[in-house]
């Protein structure tokens, strides 16, 4: 009875800390992609170093709680996401006391850029519901084994398909059709290769035993 008791609260416990996790780099990436920087030569959005990690994030929580919560988690997440930046706005409008003195630099670091807030989201929820379609039909449909194989599968589609929604859709007529290529060719370097690095959170959860689990 107590291990029974003990693994139910562990299983608890990795769904609490994966949405989570899932929720707050959702927001960091949102947040850091306001800032277009220059690595290695190549124009890119400084959300790109911690979106990628959703996608396996994403792929724990549906291994815990199955099929239909991923698909409330990520709507969820763009919900927040997007009055998030609608809060950021308006303190961003809220005029600020004379003695802080940073109101100019608050207002033109955090005021949302809506065209790349609803770029962003738009990338998120489409591509993480494809995330979701991938991983579901790998495992039924595929194997169970090889748990790192499916979170590969499911990203090596859905990383692709955020990239360019994101790419075109917050910077497509709006800058030079080379620097929106290289945010897309950055973009998908660092997110497979972060896509790499975390595959082994996987292995953090617990698996379901049964297919209806997945559903």
């Amino acid at each position: 009875m107590d291990e029974g008791k003990n693994s139910g609260a562990a299983v608890s416990a990795a769904v609490v800390l994966s949405v989570a996790a899932y929720i707050a780099a959702q927001m960091l990436a949102d947040i850091a992609s306001l800032k277009i920087g220059v690595v290695a030569g190549l124009a890119v959005d400084m959300g790109t170093f911690i979106y990628p990690v959703t996608f396996t994030l994403r792929d724990v929580v549906h291994k815990l709680i199955g099929r239909r919560l991923a698909r409330l988690l990520i709507v969820a997440a763009g919900v927040i996401n997007l009055l998030m930046a609608a809060y950021l706005l308006w303190v961003a409008r809220v005029p600020g006391d004379p003695v802080w003195g940073l109101d100019a630099q608050f207002r033109a670091i955090l005021a949302p850029v809506w065209r790349i807030v609803i770029a962003s989201i738009l990338a998120e929820v489409v591509s993480e519901l494809l995330d979701t379609e991938i991983y579901h039909l790998f495992v039924t449909r595929v194997t169970r084994r090889f748990q790192w194989l499916r979170v590969l599968a499911s990203n090596s589609i859905s990383v692709p398909v955020d990239s360019l929604l994101f790419s075109v859709g917050a910077f497509g007529w709006a800058l030079p059709w080379g620097a929106v290529w290289q945010i897309f060719v950055f973009n998908m370097i660092v997110k497979y290769a972060v896509t790499l690095v975390s595959l082994p959170m996987i292995y953090l959860a617990p698996d379901r035993q049964s297919r209806e689990d997945l559903v």
